[in-house]
């Protein structure tokens, strides 16, 4: 039996949705880079403060004059451990600057939790629903992947209600 409204008894109650405020965690598949299990919009890779880590291993002919080459060189300043750099294509590519090469160990807990975070903000602020995510200081590092997917984790229920599916990249 229906419950009425107790001011006025033939009239039906009116019911309205009331949103809980848990958010939503995607769901997480783990899988190697040779086995992508869906699409992503980007990918989240590790990084360290001069970006050599992801730079390619071939040596092509220079493009521009040598001085040139050798100017922007020496101009050059590292990123800042914890922030993030965009490399346009498709998928996008989201370096997560996670490790200073001058230091031991490369990586610091804090580096790894702020560019995660920058780089979840970054995928919301462009509309982003799918992402592959490495073990950021797993890779080059030895920060523990148990640990790096504690902080996913926890990444993913407080800010990623925005995200459709995650590929945790196996390494």
């Amino acid at each position: 039996m229906a419950a009425t409204d107790p001011k006025d008894p033939g009239r039906k109650p009116h019911l309205r949705i009331v949103e809980s405020g848990a958010r939503r965690r995607p769901p997480i598949t783990a899988a190697p880079p040779w086995s992508q299990p869906f699409p992503v919009d980007a990918l989240i890779l590790e990084e360290d403060t001069w970006l050599a880590l992801s730079a390619a291993p071939e040596i092509h002919e220079p493009v521009v004059h040598p001085v040139r080459t050798m100017t922007e060189a020496w101009e050059a300043e590292p990123a800042a451990p914890g922030s993030i750099v965009i490399r346009p294509g498709v998928p996008l590519r989201i370096l997560a600057v996670v490790h200073d090469l001058s230091m031991a160990p490369s990586w610091r807990e804090e580096w790894i939790h702020a560019a995660l975070r920058r780089s979840l903000a970054e995928a919301q602020r462009r509309g982003l629903s799918a992402l592959g995510i490495e073990p950021l200081g797993a890779v080059h590092g030895r920060f523990p992947p148990s640990a790096f997917d504690a902080l996913l984790s926890e990444l993913l229920e407080n800010e990623a209600g925005f995200l459709k599916a995650v590929w945790r990249i196996d390494r």
